[in-house]
């Protein structure tokens, strides 16, 4: 009998309707790949929340094994890339929305997907920071590259509690920058002081229809909210600034108006961790080596098995979860 493991799987009815079930596969039930790697830990992101409760439309390809992100143990290779026993990280491209993701203890996937596991980081570790580490640092790279650098002012981070929003808080203070932290959940201020953050405000500052303009507050911002979040931190944004977006937790629209980017020379900079070039990656990854502080990941991530992660999928969409979730599988 070929070799089983644990998995979960999404499926849908006729009707449309979802279910979700813990299965048992075998690698000849996963997808095309050059790789296969034995998965020893993932993570739940908030896009992973969206996709086992079905509240958002991530998973395109049915049934699925959704998560995506993951590090693990090179199995078996025909890639030039790779060799059994290399240690390697996986964040995004389709992974758990078109392609089988994380959530089975075994993965099959391009060897052009991989980047390899960082020295001295452990699996634990870098599902830690995931990609919404990942993220957070190609929003750091990019608010760099425009010359928001901490001499130039304060900075916001919008949804500071969450994912991207701890890894950022972390990483731009220990770089220096006067971070303020926006979040909807007081009572997680002390977490955000400590990783970093000098000032805290409540997410309700930001939660009305933004003014055309107002007044100016902070040189850049990383937004993972949207909507009228984002459309308020553009507003309040000073000359020459800029916003790396790269989230839509308080929804997909951007209700705002030019102003910000006519008469401020505010720019709004698109951030995308899915599909970025390898290249891209790597100096992301490279740079969360000697940014973030991984003794800081300890205080910013909870460790859960592989039996809670459905569980976990639906509290991070209801924002019962602070910083990140690691699964030790």
């Amino acid at each position: 009998m070929p070799e089983t493991f644990k998995a979960i799987l999404v499926s849908r009815d006729a009707e449309k309707k979802q279910s979700v079930v813990v299965t048992d596969l075998t690698e000849a039930d996963l997808m095309e790949g050059d790789v296969t790697v034995a998965v020893e830990a993932t993570t739940v992101n908030y896009k992973d929340g969206l996709a086992i409760s079905g509240k958002a439309p991530v998973i395109r390809r049915w049934p699925l094994v959704p998560g995506i992100d993951f590090a693990g143990t090179v199995i078996s290779s025909s890639h030039a890339d790779w060799r059994k026993g290399d240690k390697v990280i996986l964040n995004g491209w389709g992974v758990g929305e078109t392609h089988f993701g994380a959530y089975a203890e075994r993965a099959r996937v391009k060897g052009d997907w991989l980047v390899p596991l960082p020295q001295g980081m452990s699996p634990h570790d870098a599902m830690a920071i995931g990609t919404a580490g990942y993220t957070a640092m190609l929003c750091v790279i990019a608010l760099e590259r425009h010359g928001i650098v901490p001499d130039r002012g304060p900075v916001v981070v919008t949804g500071a509690a969450g994912g991207v929003g701890s890894v950022a808080v972390s990483i731009l203070s220990s770089l220096g920058y006067h971070v303020i932290a926006s979040t909807g959940r007081s009572a997680e201020s002390p977490y955000l002081i400590d990783l970093g953050a000098a000032e805290v405000i409540s997410r309700e500052e930001l939660a009305q229809p933004a003014k055309p303009l107002a007044k100016e507050r902070w040189a850049g911002g990383v937004d993972a909210v949207g909507s009228h979040t984002l459309a308020n931190v553009l507003s309040m944004t000073s000359y020459g600034g800029a916003v790396a977006a790269c989230g839509l937790a308080g929804g997909m629209d951007l209700p705002a108006s030019v102003a910000p980017f006519i008469l401020r020379g505010v720019c709004l900079l698109g951030i995308d961790s899915v599909m970025a070039p390898k290249a891209v990656r790597m100096e992301a990854w490279r740079r969360i080596g000697t940014d973030l502080d991984l003794q800081k990941l300890a205080s910013l991530s909870t460790t859960i098995g592989f039996d809670g992660i459905i569980d976990a999928a639906h509290d991070i969409v209801d924002g019962k979860i602070r910083g990140r979730v690691v699964v030790d599988m």
